[in-house]
């Protein structure tokens, strides 16, 4: 019987897996999803009691400090560190507790800021990233540097994926720490509700910065079912990019437009070109992916919009606003 310790297990992504092994029922598995009240992570001992408790064989290394561009710009430094200890304790850890396997969760931010596209796996290290979330990339990075030296060392079974931009239900919505997408399903949902005097084909909606970098994007339902595929069956310590197609590539200016059908808004969109953009692109190559599972069906984008938007307006008083 395997016991998978699923760490970060109350945010986006656990909770998605948490929703994806209730349908599946594996009968050979049993999961333990922790969020933050089960420990803090930043603490050796408190780790390591979490390990006591669940006495897992597998781990799905999901906890991290993380925000949006605006909250990595000005937190570099407490990016950097609270993530060192962090991922230093959970694979020390689990090196120590005799799990069979790690698998952690890297992001496609960590990649070079001056690269060719699109960017695989084999280029992670190939330059310094982004200077708006140094902290963050150099923090994660080390992750990948971790897992092959505990291969060398101890012929450990530690591998790491790397998602393009996740978004979905149980997103966290907190203006000053959200990503893009529930950032703006945040602020399109407040605009809608407040002011109700005026009629909403007079409101504006601000789209942050000029609309036009490029991003890929998976839903976290998706995402989930692949890193439980990449549990089961991906069996290398080289990372793995999980992201959608290169095709499925959007703009911001259309993530604004599927996020305003879904609330079905009558008013304007309006770039605000006064605020950072961030990188242009970072295109991700899924092809490595695509050889080992060619048959993958990724939820269209606008579908994926419209289910994290009705699950935001059913559950808001759940949401982490």
């Amino acid at each position: 019987m395997k016991k998978v310790l699923v760490t970060g297990g109350t945010g986006l992504v656990g909770k998605a897996l948490e929703a994806v092994i209730k349908e599946q029922q594996p009968s050979d598995e049993k999961w333990f999803f922790a969020g933050s009240k089960d420990a803090d992570l930043t603490n050796l001992a408190a780790t390591q009691a979490l390990f006591d408790k669940v006495q897992p064989t597998h781990v799905i290394h999901l906890a991290a400090m993380v925000g949006g561009l605006f909250h990595n710009m000005n937190n570099n430094l407490d990016f950097l560190r609270n993530n060192l200890l962090i991922n230093d304790h959970v694979l020390q850890t689990a090196h120590e507790k005799g799990c069979t396997k790690v698998v952690s969760c890297l992001s496609t931010c960590i990649f070079p800021d001056k690269t060719s596209y699109p960017i695989d796996e084999t280029m992670v290290h190939n330059g310094p990233p982004h200077g708006s979330n140094y902290g963050y990339s150099y923090a994660k990075r080390l992750i990948d540097i971790q897992n092959h030296a505990y291969h060398d060392k101890h012929g450990h079974l530690y591998t790491s994926v790397i998602p393009c931009n996740i978004f979905g239900p149980h997103d966290n919505y907190k203006p000053e720490v959200s990503h893009v997408i529930p950032g703006m399903i945040h602020r399109m949902h407040k605009l809608r509700s407040e002011q109700p005097e005026i009629p909403e084909s007079d409101k504006i909606f601000t789209v942050y910065g000029s609309g036009k970098p490029l991003r890929q994007f998976i839903y976290s339902l998706d995402l989930a079912k692949l890193m439980i595929w990449v549990l089961r069956h991906y069996n290398s310590v080289e990372p793995i990019v999980l992201s959608v197609d290169e095709s499925a590539e959007v703009t911001i200016y259309d993530v604004a437009e599927a996020i305003a059908k879904a609330f079905n808004f009558k008013g304007k969109l309006v770039c605000d070109t006064s605020k950072a953009d961030g990188q242009y692109k970072k295109t991700a190559s899924n092809a490595k992916l695509r050889s080992l599972l060619p048959d993958f069906q990724f939820t269209d984008f606008k579908e994926a919009i419209d289910a994290s938007v009705s699950w935001y307006t059913s559950n808001y008083d759940l949401a982490r606003n």
